[in-house]
């Protein structure tokens, strides 16, 4: 049960790490030792599985795809999503630049942390480590698409990449999506209201979709975004689990380089740049990049940033500490 809670604990934190612009949920599964059970037990879910659970037999798909540990991951992530999506809207809203700073101190902390688990730093693994960093530098200076995509196809699509993001470490699926320019469409508007329809069921109001179109419009995207997603999550765990069985350093090196190139992506000190002529459904201006930039003054707000980076690099430091402790 202990090891069951632990590994909702993980799930959450993967599902709130998501749910960032920056911050990929493969990265925490990775800092907490749990991203190659995780990568093998989603590839486990193939044909066999399939044919186990047509068939009836529960116990040896359950042992097949290691249903409790999946389960238990899902669990986590669903409760986060659903419950952090609407409060870090608020705080990205409210508190952007801490809330920047706390998951670069957590990323930062983690880039020394994961390259531990590298063996041998050849020349050949510091090579792939900086192949990794590039490409997510290159990544994190692309600007936004300028407008959301609501066509069907596309939206599907989003799902198969983003999901891809989600489960690779420093390559943040919600990021993608922001490129994608559906983040803000998939992420925070259609969770918010698959929320509200189970919000409206559940206090007896069952007409909720009839009258409303908007709602009706943005559950459709959710679903075509979950089936990509779905499909996404098991075609890429397949080609990780093989990647990581015939070149296990160099891929983590190469993932290493991921997390470490994403730290551009979450710099806290940066200043949104709108488009001039385009809005969003708001009738806001549309994001398009950032200005990254270092305070000249450290004013009463910088220290508060400082202070949630630090915080960011405390909670990695313990989450390893109590990891190496319950090993002994």
């Amino acid at each position: 049960m202990l090891r069951f809670i632990s590994l909702i604990l993980k799930g959450i934190a993967m599902g709130a790490a998501n749910v960032i612009p920056g911050v990929s949920g493969g990265t925490i599964a990775l800092i907490t030792n749990i991203y190659e059970d995780f990568i093998n037990a989603l590839k486990s879910c193939n044909g066999t599985a399939i044919k186990l659970l047509l068939t009836g037999q529960f116990k040896e798909f359950s042992n097949h795809v290691n249903l409790q540990f999946l389960a238990a991951i899902l669990l986590g992530v669903v409760i986060s999503i659903f419950s952090i999506a609407k409060l870090f809207e608020f705080l990205l809203e409210k508190h952007p630049a801490q809330i920047w700073a706390f998951f670069f101190g957590l990323v930062l902390a983690s880039v020394y942390y994961i390259g531990k688990t590298v063996s041998n730093w050849n020349y050949k693994n510091i090579f792939t480590l900086l192949i990794g960093t590039a490409f997510a530098l290159a990544i994190s200076f692309l600007n936004p698409a300028p407008v959301e995509n609501t066509n069907y196809l596309f939206i599907f699509i989003c799902g198969v990449i983003g999901i891809c993001g989600m489960i690779l470490p420093g390559l943040s699926g919600s990021y993608i999506l922001m490129l994608m320019g559906n983040y803000q469409l998939l992420m925070v508007t259609s969770i918010n209201s698959l929320f509200d329809f189970f919000k409206a069921i559940s206090i007896g109001d069952w007409n909720v979709l009839s009258s409303n179109q908007e709602m009706r419009n943005h559950l459709i995207y959710f679903v075509l975004f979950l089936f990509g997603s779905i499909i996404g999550i098991i075609a890429f765990s397949h080609f990780i689990g093989w990647i990581f069985k015939r070149f296990h350093e160099a891929t983590l090196a190469l993932l290493t380089g991921f997390v470490f190139g994403s730290l551009s992506i979450i710099w806290p000190w940066k200043k949104e740049l709108f488009h001039s002529d385009l809005f969003d459904r708001n009738g806001e201006p549309l994001l398009i990049g950032y200005q990254r930039y270092l305070p000249e003054i450290i004013t009463s707000s910088d220290v508060w940033v400082i202070a949630c980076m630090l915080l960011g690099i405390a909670s990695i430091i313990l989450i390893e500490f109590l990891a190496n402790k319950s090993k002994v």
